[in-house]
């Protein structure tokens, strides 16, 4: 099984070598995901987000030389923030459900833009809050914006409201 990851056209052009044009494998069970670049402390970021629950996932710091372990370092950020949020389950277990990682061009997915370009804003806001890179506690932060009420389904019932974490929940248990 492979998770593929579209990249936003800024990623994208920072990692080239990782982007693959063919994809011919089923999705795993964890679906799509999107990812975007920004800057804190002039440090590159990612901000990775689940098309189907809209979890969060927050990359600090990547550089040019962890792109050859990117796969790891995703792995350990989101069962790390996994673990924070609340949502026990074993490495294995979610190492096997991403399995690879395909990085693949944008797919225009406006709603998840949409919803990272918000997300960016609460960081924004809380950057002021706690200074520099180093003094934001961003698994608290993730989890934060993970809690985040968020619409899921087609109509405007209050039970088509939930957050991310029980989202993943969900799927996880599938």
């Amino acid at each position: 099984m492979r998770t593929p990851i579209h990249t936003s056209k800024k990623l994208e052009k920072l990692v080239k070598k990782l982007i693959q044009t063919d994809l011919s494998e089923q999705c795993g069970i964890l679906g799509k995901w999107n990812a975007t670049v920004f800057h804190m402390d002039r440090k590159k970021c990612w901000l990775i987000s689940n098309a189907k629950t809209q979890y969060l996932v927050i990359l600090t710091n990547i550089k040019m030389a962890d792109l050859k372990n990117i796969e790891e370092i995703f792995k350990n950020a989101f069962y790390g923030q996994l673990i924070y949020d609340g949502i026990i389950t074993d490495f294995e277990n979610v190492s096997l459900k991403i399995g690879g990682l395909d990085f693949l061009p944008t797919d225009n997915d406006r709603k998840t833009t949409g919803f990272q370009n918000h997300r960016l804003q609460d960081l924004d806001w809380w950057k002021y809050e706690f200074g520099s890179l180093e003094n934001m506690p961003i698994k608290d932060l993730t989890n934060r914006m993970n809690t985040t009420p968020i619409h899921i389904g087609k109509g405007r019932k209050i039970s088509d409201y939930t957050n991310s974490i029980k989202e993943m929940k969900k799927l996880l248990a599938e």
